[in-house]
């Protein structure tokens, strides 16, 4: 019987490893291929994509293309979505920062009224509002020990290079699962974790598009 095997992805992570190869259509690709293509001759028992929900409140096509990719998601039986919470942060904004210290230095005279609406401009972008991921890494990786402890898994797949995970991966190991971690990007603390650190080129997606 073929190993049974469930990837667990860390939606954040994941995205913007792959958006940093610069060459994988996003958008176009088809989690059922890229499973099946992944676990190989294991049996594909699920995979499960973890990620902060968008407030409705905030950027309206950012919810709405999010809302677009996770019912695609869960339009497939073995594909479910797990959902944390996006926070909004306020940060200091080192572009408007560093534009009020260079005015402040500069040596060569320009129009009064340019400099102070460059000022202006400094103070008004001073702080900048970020959202931050909260309970999606703690989410997966709890998920990721009860599986196997339940014995719901023979081999899982990390879609991740978050050194983060390695407590988990450990734990997960000890109970005689095998764990690989799959990016675009590199994690060498993880990979010290994992039994395998798979490192995806963005010719291994052609495949996988729908």
């Amino acid at each position: 019987m073929a190993y049974r095997a469930v990837l667990f992805i860390d939606g954040n992570n994941w995205f913007h490893s792959l958006k940093d190869l610069g060459s994988v259509h996003l958008g176009r690709l088809d989690y059922r291929k890229l499973s099946l293509k992944l676990v190989g001759p294991r049996q594909w028992i699920a995979t499960r994509y973890y990620i902060g929900r968008v407030p409705q409140s905030g950027d309206t096509k950012l919810y709405a293309d999010q809302r677009r990719f996770l019912a695609k998601l869960d339009a497939d039986p073995l594909i479910s979505t797990h959902l944390g919470r996006l926070e909004p942060r306020s940060v200091n904004n080192a572009a408007a920062q560093e534009l009020r210290t260079y005015l402040a230095s500069l040596n060569t005279k320009i129009d009064r009224g340019v400099y102070q609406e460059l000022m202006d401009l400094a103070k008004r972008h001073n702080k900048s509002t970020v959202f931050v991921e909260k309970a999606v890494d703690v989410m997966l990786a709890t998920d990721l020990v009860i599986m196997a402890e339940r014995d719901c898994f023979d081999a899982a797949y990390l879609l991740s290079a978050d050194g983060d995970f390695t407590p988990a991966v450990e734990h997960v190991r000890s109970l005689g699962k095998k764990v690989y971690a799959v990016s675009a990007a590199t994690g060498a603390k993880l990979a010290s974790a994992v039994h395998s650190f798979i490192r995806l080129p963005a010719t291994w997606f052609d495949v996988c598009y729908d």
